[in-house]
């Protein structure tokens, strides 16, 4: 048999060897902590050496620069050349000219240039666009109804809004003529003087039922107010005195101002009552209160609003008729 080889003394070394001894020795230099700034430098640098990648956004753009190119480009710059278009190519080889239509001379009204292409870059339909342009006119042509419709209600309202305030000075000027002249009645059946002060103390000292209607939304307007007033004199004469203070020398718009008139009691009294008739005739339109104030005139005092006169007669002759249209 032959002689076995001996095994080397290194390797029975390496094999007696004790890693759980073995000693790793510690780096001379310890290793930095590379940040984010660092890093992304790192990168970029590592990128450039291989050559930088474009971005989307870039690359989008190249492509949208070479489209726009190609379509600019001409079909028939290479037409006196080989042709590298098919289609280009075999109409060449039919006879056809740059800037002539196709088919028989005369075609005149033909195209003469090929339809151009239009990208598409949404992803609606094809008729999308029109639709939305008819859409867009039919909003259009909405609001301009609209707008127009409110315009043509504000110019209406308007025009109500002032007839109406005409026509509320109207009868405020008819309701005084008809105080005055029913006041000129009454002196002259009381056979007084003309200085005018018994007009209002007639009408005022009156219970306001008393008054005909037409006159008496004027007479409690008027006596509200002097109420009112009163009574702010009243409350600032509180202050310095007692009610029940009487002075000789008081005149009678003091009394009235006090409360120690009975005429004043007897108002405020009688403004504080309800006047369904009253209101009523304040419901009316102004038209026609004012076509009552009128016809109140002409009946019982023979005067025309409209003329500003005073007739002898009944038969008030002269004057053009009832209403303002037909003094005009």
């Amino acid at each position: 048999m032959p002689a076995e080889d001996p095994i080397p003394s290194n390797a029975l070394e390496e094999e007696e060897e004790d890693y759980m001894n073995m000693v790793i020795a510690e780096p001379t230099h310890p290793r930095e902590k590379e940040t984010y700034t660092q890093r992304r430098l790192r990168k970029e640098r590592a990128a450039e050496a291989r050559g930088r990648v474009k971005s989307k956004a870039e690359q989008s753009a190249d492509e949208a620069a070479a489209r726009e190119a190609a379509l600019a480009k001409s079909l028939f710059t290479d037409l006196g050349t080989a042709p590298t278009n098919k289609g280009l190519a075999m109409m060449a080889k039919m006879g056809f000219k740059p800037g002539v239509a196709l088919g028989s001379k005369d075609n005149a009204g033909a195209r003469a240039e090929p339809i151009t292409i239009s990208m598409k870059e949404d992803r609606g339909g094809i008729g999308l666009d029109s639709e939305k342009k008819r859409k867009f006119r039919e909003e259009i042509e909405k609001e301009g109804k609209r707008v127009k419709a409110e315009e043509g209600e504000y110019r209406e309202r308007l025009r109500k809004e002032r007839e109406e305030a005409r026509l509320e000075s109207q009868v405020g000027a008819a309701m005084r003529v008809a105080e005055r002249l029913y006041g000129e009645e009454e002196e002259n059946a009381v056979g007084t003087g003309t200085d005018g002060g018994l007009t209002k103390r007639k009408i005022s000292t009156k219970p306001l039922k008393q008054i005909n209607v037409l006159l008496r939304g004027l007479v409690r307007k008027r006596e509200e107010k002097e109420r009112n007033r009163r009574m702010r004199y009243d409350l600032q004469q509180s202050l310095s005195r007692l009610p029940t203070y009487d002075d000789p020398d008081e005149d009678r718009d003091d009394r009235k101002a006090l409360g120690k008139d009975h005429i004043q009691h007897t108002l405020v009294e009688d403004l504080e009552e309800e006047d369904p008739e009253l209101d009523d005739f304040n419901a009316l339109d102004p038209a026609d209160r004012l076509e009552k104030l009128v016809r109140y005139l002409r009946e019982e005092h023979n005067y025309c609003f409209w003329c500003k006169y005073t007739y002898q007669d009944k038969e008030m002759e002269g004057c053009p008729g009832l209403t303002e249209e037909e003094h005009d």
